[in-house]
Parts: C-alpha cells; structure tokens; sequence
C-alpha cells in the first residue's frame, strides 16, 4: 500500500489521496481525467519551468536516473524564446 505523508497531517493512503484530489479538481472546474500521476508530473514541469535545478527535481521525485527525470525537459518549451545568440553580445551590426 502507498501513503502520502503530508507535513503536521499524518499519512494519507493512496485512495484517500485521489479523493481529495478528485474533490479539488471538481471545485476547480477542471471537466479532465486527473490523477496523482499527473499531478506530481505538472509539479515536476512547473519547478523545471521556474528554474529549478534538475538534479533537485530528480531528488524529489526519488529518480535514481537522471535519465526519468529529464523526460520533463522535452515537455516544457517555456523560456526557449528567451534565449540569446552570443554572438548578439559582439556588437557587430549587418550595415
């Protein structure tokens, strides 16, 4: 059996997780299937979107691998558009 241990609450067991989370969803008004899956996946996504250094995120999530956890840096584009050419920083113009 797997429990989710949140902080000053004690243990929750799987199934008493995926009613909280089925119950937030609906208050939500989210109409998609949501599971405890997708929600560690969509935490994952949003710490490497914010910054967080991958090898954090690998700890969290208890991947052994580098590897499981850089699936998530093919998912999140945010921040692509952002990036700069160094060769901008020279100063040359094309006149």
């Amino acid at each position: 059996m797997i429990c989710i241990y949140i902080k000053n609450r004690g243990k929750y067991s799987e199934r008493s997780a995926q009613l909280v989370l089925k119950k937030a969803a609906n208050s939500a008004g989210i109409k998609r299937r949501v599971t405890l899956h997708t929600l560690r996946h969509s935490f994952a996504t949003h710490l490497l979107e914010n910054g967080t250094y991958i090898r954090y995120i690998q700890s969290l999530l208890g991947h052994s691998s580098p590897k499981t956890t850089q699936i998530y840096t093919h998912i999140t584009t945010k921040g692509i558009d952002q990036i700069k050419n160094p060769l901008d920083n020279l100063g040359l113009s094309n006149k």
